[in-house]
């Protein structure tokens, strides 16, 4: 086994990377090709792959990150949507000695895929992450919408109506180029989080530089793409994401709130579904967490898990001090709807405090 900084694979590894991904029945997921994981290493000086063998040959990659006192995490945890190992279908390996091999006494994720047979026993929890499902066409993506959600898909699209009568002509462009409309995004997306008490993810300098490179990213199983819905030539909701041939991975939606009464977002993800429909792509995947959207958009259901194995030692204990308190509490809240709901209002509260 050897173990790169991401910048280090040769091409021919990368290419070899791709291959053991296609041979897997997992969704191909963008968050789980090179390229992601490469423009990870760009921003996070500690991101590393561990290469192993099976005689001259790659039989799989493991990407993570190191961090202090040894302690290991999957590549781009906290953003990260699809997490894992990539491995050759029968490649087996011990996780103690991987980890040893990584010099790393854990390796901690919270979206890991459902196949991934190495790290899913060391699983705490397990989570739901909501899809949409459109691979017969977007027609009968619709066809389902008018049978599970019908007012749901009625007021949407009369309100998408109302906002071309009443703003200006709505159009919606599914790749959008334009610097100003991603840097748009992340203004909405950062009030969004400060408005509703949530950490800033864009006050991270890594983030916001890591979605400026996936913007910049373009290859075949991994493509940044910034989608926009305009109304009279404004940009009202946008959304930023992956996309493979076959999945558009969901990440930063957002909405100018000054237009919430037509619900933006809404006809912006029915948009997306339609052009995804359009391109081949069969499946949104719109992440974990619930949300009122989602139930009205999903049409079904992928288990991530989120955990960590760890190997003996004072960074096992670390890991278990750093983590688990605030993992278990989460999990005990979301648990209980009365008391998530209480948290949320919560957090709400006390950001209109910090803004007054």
């Amino acid at each position: 086994m050897r173990v790169l900084r991401p910048d280090e694979l040769g091409e021919g590894e990368r290419e070899h990377w791709r291959d053991l991904r296609a041979a897997t029945n997992a969704p191909r997921n963008p968050f789980m090709e090179p390229e992601f994981t490469t423009a990870v290493g760009r921003v996070r000086p500690r991101a590393r792959v561990a290469v192993l063998y099976d005689g001259a040959q790659p039989a799989g990659f493991l990407p993570y990150e190191r961090g202090a006192w040894g302690q290991g995490r999957a590549i781009g945890l906290g953003v990260s949507d699809c997490q894992g190992a990539v491995l050759a279908p029968g490649h087996t390996v011990e996780t103690g000695e991987l980890l040893r091999a990584c010099s790393v006494s854990s390796f901690a994720f919270d979206n890991l895929e459902a196949d991934q047979g190495l790290f899913v026993p060391y699983a705490a929890e397990e989570h739901a992450t909501y899809v949409i499902d459109v691979e017969k066409g977007y027609e009968t993506y619709e066809s389902v919408l008018r049978t599970q959600s019908p007012k749901f898909l009625k007021t949407t699209l009369a309100k998408e109506r109302r906002l071309g009568r009443q703003v200006g002509p709505v159009r919606f462009v599914f790749d959008e180029r334009d610097p100003a409309a991603l840097r748009t995004l992340m203004d909405w997306k950062s009030a969004q989080y400060r408005r509703t008490g949530r950490r800033d993810r864009f006050a991270q300098e890594w983030i916001t530089r890591l979605v400026g490179r996936l913007a910049e990213t373009r290859a075949p199983q991994c493509t940044g793409t910034l989608s926009v819905l305009y109304a009279d030539d404004r940009p009202v909701a946008a959304h930023f994401g992956l996309r493979s041939a076959s999945v558009l991975a969901c990440w930063f939606p957002a909405y100018d709130p000054e237009f919430a009464k037509y619900s933006p977002g809404l006809v912006l993800h029915l948009r997306m579904a339609e052009a995804a429909a359009a391109e081949g792509i069969g499946m949104l995947d719109m992440g974990r967490g619930t949300a009122a959207y989602k139930d009205s958009l999903k049409t079904g259901e992928l288990a991530v898990y989120e955990g960590a194995v760890t190997r003996p030692g004072v960074g096992a204990a670390l890991h278990w001090l750093s983590r688990e308190p605030a993992r278990r509490a989460h999990g005990f809240v979301r648990a209980r709807p009365r008391l998530a709901s209480l948290a949320s209002r919560t957090l709400r509260g006390a950001a209109r405090l910090r803004r007054s």
